[in-house]
């Protein structure tokens, strides 16, 4: 990258090497055509993205609707990225995919009773990396 061409497309690998090193994101459902999005803390393979949620909104569109899109990002000094994920989404129900799910490093940030799993299947993934060009007199 330079400042000619200050962003790039993040190829298949980058993306998922991304993924693996967030833990926030964010979740967007639509159902009935109304979009919704949710922060949420997460934890991904790579593969496949894994979340905690309690009963309420997120959890029953989810259900009604399992399409999803989810984004995460980040940045340092000189870049930033940004990945964003289409998939399935579906409540963990088998006791095995449950006890796989406990053993994953996902905690909630906030002191609330999470107890329900959300698997995404991821079945497209896109990302771009940029050149941060701040103008230090502007910030």
């Amino acid at each position: 990258m330079s400042p000619d061409e200050p962003f790039r497309e993040l190829d298949r690998d980058e993306c998922r090497e991304l993924l693996k090193q967030g833990e926030l994101g964010r979740l967007a459902t639509a159902v009935g055509g109304e979009p919704d999005i949710f922060p949420v803390n997460y934890y991904s393979d790579g593969q496949s993205i894994l979340l905690r949620t309690a009963p309420g909104t997120k959890l029953l569109e989810l259900t009604v609707h399992d399409v999803v899109a989810f984004e995460t990002d980040g940045f340092t000094v000189d870049e930033a990225w940004s990945v964003v994920v289409h998939g399935r989404a579906r409540e963990l129900e088998r006791q095995q995919e449950i006890a796989d799910a406990e053993r994953a490093p996902l905690r909630p940030w906030i002191p609330t009773l999470k107890y329900r799993w959300v698997h995404i299947d991821i079945e497209r993934l896109s990302g771009r990396r940029f050149l941060r060009l701040a103008e230090p007199d502007r910030w």
